[in-house]
């Protein structure tokens, strides 16, 4: 099982809530969360690695993902909102290395929950 850290916020803020279970899901493997909240012409860059555009795409590259062993920790340091945009960095830690990453959200509109466009910038650290 996944450890999942987090910092506490207001709680008050449901696009960071969304942001926060997001990630959650790609930690836990929930394939099914991660496809219901994307837009049928996502596009999701990892920079270095693979663009992809649409939901069958999208769905080829999580499936990539969950392919590779659960992380043993999710650290989320910051998760930032405003309008129909988003930011999150954090870890995730594997059990033999470490990799830090910040994703870029845009979704349909401020109050919508389905993304559009995911950037990725993922480094080893």
């Amino acid at each position: 099982m996944t450890k999942i850290t987090i910092k506490p916020d207001c709680g008050n803020a449901p696009k960071k809530t969304f942001i926060r279970d997001f990630n959650v899901a790609f930690a836990e493997g929930n394939a099914a969360f991660i496809l219901d909240h994307v837009d049928e012409n996502i596009r999701w860059c990892i920079y270095g690695d693979f663009d992809v555009s649409g939901k069958q795409s999208f769905k080829k590259g999580i499936d990539k993902m969950l392919a590779y062993p659960s992380p043993k920790e999710l650290i989320i340091d910051s998760i930032v909102t405003h309008g129909s945009e988003a930011a999150a960095n954090g870890l995730m830690v594997m059990e033999d290395t470490t990799f830090a990453f910040c994703d870029i959200y845009k979704f349909r509109s401020a109050g919508s929950r389905v993304l559009l466009d995911l950037k990725s910038f993922v480094v080893k650290v």
